[in-house]
């Protein structure tokens, strides 16, 4: 059976995983200080963070509509995996669903399967990868379904960031943590939790701390054995070459793959962010 995993942009698939012709790319749209970001492969990440400099006030952010969803479906293929943010964070998830539903109309004998990845960046490109090892097995589509919705179910979103500074003109922080975190520029150690939303692992004092923290609280986790990891970093690839350093130290992992943050992730990451998933 032929199949397409369609993504939202907050995937972080690198560019030589894009050139896997099974993957298909459907762009958010970022705005920042009067300019607009097409999270493509045009996306410049030095323009986006220059802007966000700039502007005092939080970047917004738009999901695809509904139409370039069913673009991306109609390729001619017996199935369709497709991989969403958190359905908490963002509309994208929905958009893609209704495409799912129109989709069923005009093409009922293709399969498509909206997954809610309750995560975003490393963990959406973890999910992605999971689905093409699977399908490419032949595995029939319901049994790939089912897999990859315990698969999620089962996996870790961790993060630790910079700048919390988007996060919190987002809303995404209570205010509390707000309040906390800038007057005493403590660094949070953070998590998605299981329905896909953000939420307080710990702190430290410095983002050197807390990822070591980070990577302790995975250390101690037994379910890491054997799987694979992945850390999204926002302009910070040395930082992200020092977590996977210590991960092989600490860790028990088959593989670790860095991959760039794109448009979305660096919105919310911002600069010097750390997403890992597994």
């Amino acid at each position: 059976m032929s199949f397409k995993i369609v993504v939202d942009s907050c995937c972080d698939l690198t560019a030589q995983m894009l050139k896997d012709p099974c993957f298909v790319r459907v762009p958010l749209t970022i705005r920042s200080n009067g300019s607009t970001f097409v999270d493509d492969e045009n996306f410049d990440q030095a323009d986006l963070l220059w802007s966000m400099k700039q502007s005092e006030d939080a970047p917004s952010t738009s999901c695809p509509a509904p139409q370039s969803y069913l673009d991306a479906y109609r390729c001619g293929v017996d199935d369709v995996y497709v991989v969403t943010l958190s359905a908490l964070l963002s509309g994208s998830h929905n958009c893609a669903e209704q495409a799912r539903l129109l989709m069923e109309e005009e093409e009922p004998h293709v399969n498509v399967h909206v997954f809610n990845s309750c995560s975003a960046a490393s963990g959406e490109v973890l999910i992605a990868l999971k689905i093409r090892e699977l399908a490419q097995t032949g595995m029939p589509f319901k049994h790939v379904v089912r897999e990859i919705e315990q698969f999620i179910y089962q996996m870790q979103t961790l993060f630790v960031l910079e700048n919390l500074e988007n996060l919190r003109k987002n809303g995404r922080l209570t205010k509390m943590q707000a309040i906390v975190t800038g007057a005493l520029k403590i660094k949070l150690l953070c998590h998605a939790t299981p329905e896909g939303e953000i939420a307080k692992l710990g702190q430290a004092l410095s983002v050197k701390q807390a990822l070591g923290k980070m990577v302790d609280k995975i250390a101690a986790d037994p379910d890491h054995e054997g799987r694979t990891l992945v850390i999204s970093h926002c302009n910070c690839l040395e930082r992200a070459f020092q977590v996977k350093a210590q991960v092989e130290a600490k860790c028990r992992f088959a593989e670790v793959i860095i991959v760039e943050a794109r448009g979305i992730t660096t919105v919310y990451a911002n600069d010097g962010g750390i997403v890992v998933s597994y």
